[in-house]
């Protein structure tokens, strides 16, 4: 398999889950504003919305999108147990998970995100609007659960660890939410999640 991503981005989810099921693949950084692999292929030829992830099995087929992405590369691995089973209530509770990070809660960052300065205005708006999903995150872990799903790490905790960890970049504060700065935490101590960040040049190697 191949991984394109660029660092940071919410690729960094499937990076994740890649090292988390532990099957080989390779990383092709990407660069989404000039439309170049460092292997310097054309992306547009590879994923025509021209944003990351994009996942190349070993048969050819491209996948993108991170909900697709993530549930597939959990299917390859049921063992891990990254994804309820197909058909079940708990594969519709993740896929609906999955799909509020990604048009709320990841949406929400977009702004900062957008090369468009904002000014004191925009900010307080954008910033309230991260707060409404992240209000939405507090609420799941309410019941003193460890991970939005229960009490099992699955790959919507992945895509919702990388999106809530831009906070810290774009300076929005999580104080309102301690259970939700706790789960971050918690995600990033994973083993799986230090390596794909050191990968990506996110953290130095821990000593």
């Amino acid at each position: 398999m191949k991984l394109h991503y660029k660092p940071g981005a919410c690729s960094l989810a499937s990076h994740i889950i890649l090292n988390e099921i532990g099957i080989p693949f390779d990383l092709d950084k990407t660069d989404t504003d000039a439309g170049k692999t460092e292997a310097g292929d054309d992306y547009l030829q590879i994923s025509p919305n021209g944003y990351v992830p994009a996942l190349i099995t070993n048969e050819g087929d491209i996948f993108t999108e991170n909900p697709a992405v993530l549930q597939y590369l959990a299917d390859q691995s049921p063992e891990a147990g990254l994804a309820p089973p197909n058909g079940t209530v708990g594969r519709v509770r993740l896929q609906e998970a999955l799909n509020f990070v990604s048009s709320e809660l990841h949406k929400s960052f977009s702004p900062f995100f957008s090369g468009s300065k904002m000014d004191d205005a925009r900010r307080t708006k954008v910033e309230a609007g991260v707060a409404r999903r992240a209000s939405h995150i507090e609420r799941s872990l309410a019941d003193g659960r460890d991970y939005i799903l229960g009490d099992t790490f699955s790959v919507v905790d992945a895509y919702a660890f990388v999106v809530l960890n831009w906070a810290g970049f774009v300076g929005v504060s999580l104080d309102a939410h301690p259970k939700t700065q706790a789960y971050v935490a918690r995600i990033a101590a994973r083993p799986a999640t230090v390596k794909a960040m050191v990968a990506e040049g996110l953290m130095e190697q821990p000593a």
